[in-house]
């Protein structure tokens, strides 16, 4: 017979999990400074020049044509023809001892200014979504490759066994490159990221059938664990332990997911400072959410907004944006500061790309009231805060334009390079070899960003 507590089925899920349980390289390559990462991905591409790079020189500029100069040898996705500058909107303001300048739609992130670590001089080589948010995420602008959650679950083992190493969160429907953004690629299949939903079930698939026991389940498990068992005895293949692992952690997470996402235990206090309303799919609730699973020992919690592409309606569209985001953000950061977390929590916010400094789109009545603005790979923005990195700092800047990085250039590379450094990892050391060859995130680029450490 199989299954049964003391039976072949524990047996041997015993026995075969103790052969490296995680699959991982589960190894540092120096001391360090976080221990876990929240990476905040605005699917779409904010317009950095109306948040955080105020260009005054724009305004003098603003409705003319561009000179052809100032053009060339550059790609843009969709405008052509006479291409207008054109000012933001908005006004900006310096903040805190930093003197960080960010723009009024960020009431909340500018009262956390001096945690900030902004990255001015970000540059990538994507032009469209979904190639570029694969560049951002994998470090290849096609599918197939091992996203940057994936490989640090590989890198650095797992950290809470009731839980896995790598969660996402979804405000809105995913982007332009889909599940691809958190998928495990050619790592073993256990590395993948694991959707929560706020809504409904927070895991497909989690829960048991109708008219079946946790004690039911644990026997099944256990019968399957030992025919598996014998299977990998006989072909030695590793997605047979991955399946192993994931019935068992699918199993931890019926006990651990409900009080997870309950957020009833939080105080009205905190539930405030978010904005979060529980029951409710929303940004405000994901931050909160990912605060509990970094205190938990997840590795690295991924959160998607979407709905930042603004080609047309810029100005009404960005400030609905940025109200959706602007106090769960700031909120996140203060929240892990005051218990202590904020130290060792990597917090990243960014997009694939940025904005132009050309306005797309008129009105039938010539008017720029409608206008938007297209892709942007030269220059953009993105933020750090924590985890070894130095608060209430600029680093790198644009042009006086913002068509291009004057000075401190980021490449994306350079972005995933100073990530992995700062959570232990060395980015040419952490590689896993498939057909072939030794593949890596950062491929055969990137430099860590050494001015930003703290």
């Amino acid at each position: 017979m199989l299954g049964g507590a003391g039976s072949l089925g524990a047996a041997a899920l015993s026995q075969l999990l103790a052969q490296d349980q995680t699959g991982s390289a589960a190894s540092l390559h120096h001391r360090p400074r976080a221990r876990s990462i929240i990476y905040l991905h605005m699917i779409g591409a904010p317009s950095h020049l109306d948040l955080f790079d105020e260009k005054p020189q724009l305004k003098r500029w603003h409705g003319k044509s561009c000179p052809e100069e100032w053009l060339k040898g550059r790609r843009f996705a969709f405008i052509g023809g006479d291409l207008k500058l054109a000012a933001s909107a908005f006004r900006f303001a310096r903040h805190g001892r930093s003197g960080h300048q960010l723009s009024e739609l960020l009431p909340h992130l500018a009262t956390v200014a001096d945690e900030l670590c902004v990255l001015k001089g970000m540059h990538t080589q994507e032009i469209n979504h979904a190639p570029a948010q694969m560049f951002l995420h994998t470090g290849f602008g096609q599918g197939g490759r091992p996203s940057f959650g994936s490989w640090l679950a590989y890198g650095l083992g797992q950290a809470n066994r009731d839980l896995p190493n790598y969660m996402v969160l979804l405000s809105g429907p995913p982007g332009g490159a889909g599940t691809a953004l958190w998928s495990t690629g050619f790592l073993p299949s256990h590395h993948q990221g694991v959707t929560l939903r706020s809504d409904g079930d927070p895991v497909l698939y989690l829960g048991n059938p109708q008219g079946e026991t946790r004690a039911m389940r644990r026997e099944v498990l256990n019968s399957t664990a030992a025919l598996n068992a014998r299977r990998f005895e006989a072909l030695a293949d590793p997605e047979i332990r991955t399946r192993i692992e994931q019935y068992e952690m699918a199993f931890r997470m019926q006990a651990s997911v409900p009080e997870l996402m309950d957020l009833r235990s939080e105080s009205a206090q905190t539930m405030a400072m978010y904005g979060a309303v529980p029951g409710k799919p929303c940004f405000a609730n994901n931050c909160l959410l990912a605060r509990r699973l970094v205190e938990r020992g997840v590795r690295m919690v991924q959160l998607f907004d979407s709905d930042w592409d603004h080609h047309g309606n810029l100005n009404n569209r960005l400030r609905a944006k940025a109200a959706d985001v602007d106090q769960g953000c700031a909120a996140l950061i203060a929240d892990l500061k005051q218990r202590g977390l904020l130290d060792d929590t990597l917090v990243v916010w960014g997009s694939e790309f940025g904005r132009t400094p050309l306005q797309q789109g008129i009105d039938a009545d010539g008017r720029s009231s409608a206008a938007g603005r297209d892709h942007h790979k030269d220059a953009f923005t993105l933020w750090l805060a924590g985890g070894g990195v130095k608060a209430g700092i600029s680093h790198g800047a644009s042009d006086e334009l913002g068509f291009s990085v004057a000075h401190g250039a980021v490449h994306v590379h350079d972005l995933n390079a100073t990530l992995l450094h700062l959570l232990g990892i060395n980015h040419e050391r952490l590689t896993f070899r498939h057909q072939g060859r030794d593949f890596r995130l950062t491929d055969i680029h990137g430099n860590v960003v050494s001015p930003i450490l703290s």
